[in-house]
C-alpha cells in the first residue's frame, strides 16, 4: 500500500549520538526508548524484497543509507537479522519472528497517522488492487473511469493475482484489497460477494446464426474460440453437449486481447461471462446470444483486511467498487 502519507524515512542515516541503546531490565536487548521507528521501516522493506538495493529503491533511499539503518538495528537487537546468500538476503530466525508483528505495527501506525476524514476530490494517494481475470475485465474498466471522475488525484495500481496468495498479499500490506473468487476470509479478513454473472455466446453480428435461436446442435456446429486466460473455464459446454450426444470443435485458443479481432468478420463463436460479452458487443459488430442450456455462475468477491474495515479511504474505495459492480 503506497500513499503520500507514508511513514517518512528521512533521517534514517543520521549519525549515532554515541549513546548506547538502553537495555531491557534483564540486560538482554534494546528497549523501545532506543528504537528508531524508521529502522523498522527499513527492516520491513528488506524482509519483503530480500535485497538492500531493492529495499532502498522501494523507500526512495540510497543503498548505503539502507545498509546503515540495518547495521544500527543489528547492533540494537544483537542479531544479524539477514545473512547474504546466493538468492539474496536470508532472514535469521529472529528476523522471521519479528517480520509479522513489525509489518502489522507499521500498518497500524500508518492508519493512525492518516486523517480521520477522507476527501476523494483532494486526495493524492494511491491504491493497490489485486484482481483475477474476470474482475480485471468486468469491474476494473468501470472502476478506473469512475475514479477518474470522482477522485482525479487518486492513482490505481491494478495487478493480476497470478500465483499470488491473496490473503498473504493483503496480510503483508502489499495490496489494499482484492477482487477474486473467494468465499471465506477467516478471522482476519472480510469477504463480500459483489458480482455474479452467467455465460453467453458471442459471435459476429453478420453471422447467419446471429439471427437464429442458438440450439445445442447449432452451437456444436460452430467453430469455437477458447480463452487461454487462467480462470476462463468453459468445460461445462463440453459436458452439456455430451449429454445431448454432441461435441464442439475448439478451432483456436487465444488470449483475451485477441478475441474481439478474431470474432469480427469470422464464423467463430466464443463463450464468456455475460458482462464482458456485453461490453465487447458495445465496442464492435458483435452480438450476444443466450446459451441453449443452463449456465453455471461465476462470481467475484471483494476481500480486505479487517484492520482496514473502518478506514475512511478504504471504505470509500470499497463503496465505489460495489457501485461499479452493481451498475
Amino acid at each position: 500500500m503506497r500513499g503520500t502519507d507514508e511513514i517518512p524515512t528521512e533521517g534514517v542515516d543520521a549519525p549515532d549520538d554515541g549513546a548506547p541503546a538502553m537495555p531491557n531490565r534483564d540486560g538482554s536487548g534494546a528497549s523501545w526508548n532506543g528504537i528508531d521507528l524508521n529502522l523498522l521501516v527499513v527492516f520491513d522493506a528488506i524482509m519483503q524484497d530480500r535485497t538492500l538495493t531493492r529495499a532502498a529503491r522501494r523507500l526512495g533511499q540510497s543503498q548505503p543509507t539502507a545498509s546503515h539503518a540495518l547495521n544500527r538495528l543489528r547492533t540494537m537487537l544483537h542479531d544479524e537479522l539477514f545473512i547474504r546468500g546466493p538468492d539474496g538476503m536470508r532472514p535469521t530466525p529472529r528476523a522471521e519472528q519479528m517480520a509479522g508483528p513489525v509489518r502489522e505495527a507499521l500498518s497500524l501506525c500508518r492508519i493512525a497517522l492518516e486523517p480521520d476524514t477522507f476527501d476523494p476530490r483532494s486526495s493524492r494517494r494511491d491504491f493497490t488492487i489485486v484482481v483475477n481475470n474476470f474482475a480485471a475485465r468486468a469491474v476494473i474498466p468501470g472502476l478506473v473511469r469512475r475514479v477518474a471522475i470522482e477522485a482525479p488525484g487518486i492513482g490505481l495500481d491494478v495487478r493480476p493475482i497470478g500465483r499470488l496468495n491473496v490473503l498473504d498479499t493483503l496480510d503483508s500490506d502489499a495490496a489494499d484489497l482484492a477482487l477474486c473468487l473467494l468465499g471465506e476470509g477467516g478471522e482476519r479478513f472480510k469477504c463480500v460477494r459483489v458480482m455474479e454473472d452467467d455465460y453467453v455466446a458471442v459471435l459476429d453480428r453478420a453471422h447467419p446464426a446471429a439471427r437464429l435461436a442458438l440450439t445445442p446442435a447449432r452451437l456444436a456446429e460452430l467453430p469455437h474460440v477458447a480463452l487461454t486466460s487462467s480462470g476462463d473455464d468453459t468445460s461445462f459446454l463440453d459436458r452439456a453437449l455430451a449429454e445431448r450426444g454432441l461435441a464442439r470443435r475448439v478451432a483456436a485458443r487465444v488470449p483475451f486481447l485477441s478475441l474481439a479481432l478474431l470474432l469480427v468478420g469470422s464464423d467463430y463463436v466464443a463463450v464468456m461471462p455475460r458482462r464482458i460479452a456485453t461490453d465487447l458487443a458495445a465496442l464492435g459488430p458483435l452480438t450476444v446470444k443466450d446459451l441453449p442450456f443452463a449456465s453455471p455462475w461465476i462470481s467475484v468477491s471483494l476481500i480486505w483486511h479487517r484492520r482496514l474495515d473502518a478506514h475512511p479511504a478504504q471504505r470509500w474505495l470499497r463503496d465505489v467498487i460495489r457501485s461499479v459492480a452493481d451498475s
